[in-house]
């Protein structure tokens, strides 16, 4: 539209089918954005502090500093209301990507604070003051993820839970061959991989419904190797995100044998049609008129 009434931008979109983002724009005010965000529903063993993980407002003031204003209370069915200031953002290039690249990271600012806080530590070799021996942290929608914190070591267990029938067998099938696949030489220096059927000693005492996986669980042992300096960072997001990359995979898995499956038939009918063919024509030669004048010639032909 034309004139000084502008366009207003409002979009809604999803992360890994477990977090909302609500992008509000408008050209009447071009350099400020509106960012909310809705976290997955918490499940009642998870570890919350006035509706948001553990560190969550002290990550985002961290990672985004001036750029950002957190505003309270956020918006209606949203956890995070966050506004964007876009004059402030550094005016060389290659930071101003790195800062944007952050405001588009914000699931992992917010969903791995505690988890960064716990692997912070560890990379010092300590454990973080007034932290449960088992701490459970958001993972999915009512599902939770569990990490046993140590001065030497920070083991993370995830219960696998799939709604699909097929998703169930193949993501059982894929981790199975994950865990066989750290056992390469090529990944020795890789978090340490196991998977069970039951629950790890590790959950002992965990309410049962937290424990109600249909896919086994996943148990990595992180060591302060594996978050020293900048990979910190990486293993937060890769342990953040391990459902969405198996669930990936799974999706794929499927895809793959759906393909092969369309395939299969297809030359199976074509093997049918030609089979098919092959009928009619000797059919055509049995019964056709060539046959019959040939018969009534050979017939004449004995008369003689």
């Amino acid at each position: 539209s034309g004139g000084d009434k502008g366009v207003d931008i409002d979009c809604h979109t999803v992360e890994f089918d477990d977090v909302r983002y609500h992008i509000q724009f408008s050209m009447r005010n071009p350099k400020v954005m509106v960012l909310s965000v809705a976290l997955p529903l918490a499940p009642p063993e998870a570890i919350l502090h006035d509706g948001l993980p553990l560190g969550a407002i002290d990550a985002i003031k961290a990672a985004y500093g001036a750029v950002v204003q957190i505003l309270d209370p956020p918006k209606d069915c949203f956890d995070v209301t966050m506004k964007i200031n876009l004059t402030k953002l550094p005016t060389d290039e290659e930071q101003r990507n790195v800062v944007l690249t952050r405001i588009a990271s914000v699931r992992e600012v917010v969903l791995g604070a505690p988890l960064k806080l716990l692997l912070r530590h560890l990379a010092s070799k300590t454990v973080a003051p007034n932290v449960d021996k088992l701490v459970a942290l958001v993972h999915r929608p009512n599902e939770s993820f569990f990490l046993a914190p140590q001065a030497d070591k920070v083991t993370v267990v995830y219960p696998m839970r799939f709604q699909d029938s097929i998703d169930i067998v193949l993501a059982t099938s894929f981790l199975q061959e994950f865990v066989e696949a750290r056992r390469t030489a090529a990944l020795n220096n890789a978090p340490s991989c196991m998977w069970s059927p039951v629950p790890p000693l590790e959950l002992k005492g965990v309410n049962a419904d937290a424990l109600d996986a249909n896919a086994g669980f996943v148990t990595f042992v992180v060591f302060p190797r594996h978050v020293e300096g900048r990979k910190l960072d990486k293993t937060v997001w890769s342990l953040l995100t391990f459902h969405a990359y198996v669930s990936y995979h799974v999706k794929c898995s499927e895809g793959f044998m759906h393909t092969r499956m369309r395939r299969r038939v297809e030359s199976l009918i074509q093997a049918l049609d030609r089979a098919k063919s092959d009928a009619e024509k000797l059919k055509k030669l049995v019964h056709g008129g060539s046959f019959r004048r040939l018969s009534m010639k050979h017939e004449g032909n004995s008369n003689h």
